[in-house]
């Protein structure tokens, strides 16, 4: 009985030392990239110039604020057509090096754009102005695939 015991302890740390080795030696094709965070935004018909006038002032005062700051590597604003009534016609994107510095910044991040944007009632006010003039549909964070294997 032993004698099976030991064949079959020994055989279950092959295995497993093979399987590790396999999986040491996997190669993708890719590499994670940045961290995204990304606003997808339907302005109100008839209300696009108001929306793009907060979007290139306030939203990039803060953009530029967190860029600064080192909080976050860019941003971005892509608009498209939208096709139906339930669709996004803005995206709001903005760019940072990993999820973990994302998630690390949050409280410095809101103490940064009480600076640049004003204390929680003056922020709650825009926040209702904007209510007006578009809807957010959706926030959502993807990460870039970098077609390349990690070095």
């Amino acid at each position: 009985m032993t004698r099976n015991r030991m064949f079959l302890s020994s055989l279950i740390v092959l295995v497993l030392t093979v399987s590790v080795v396999v999986v040491a030696q996997v190669k993708r094709p890719f590499s994670n990239g940045s961290v995204w965070s990304i606003s997808f935004i339907k302005m109100k018909p008839g209300m696009e110039n108001a929306y793009l006038n907060y979007v290139a002032g306030d939203w990039k005062r803060e953009q530029e604020a967190l860029k600064k700051d080192g909080q976050i590597l860019s941003y971005k604003v892509i608009t498209t057509e939208t096709h139906g009534s339930s669709d996004w016609n803005i995206m709001l994107m903005s760019e940072y090096k990993d999820l973990a510095t994302m998630e690390a910044d949050e409280a410095k991040a809101d103490n940064l754009l009480q600076t640049v944007g004003g204390n929680d009632e003056k922020q709650m006010q825009g926040y209702r102005d904007r209510l007006q003039i578009r809807e957010v549909l959706d926030v959502r964070t993807a990460r870039e695939i970098v077609l390349e294997p990690k070095r």
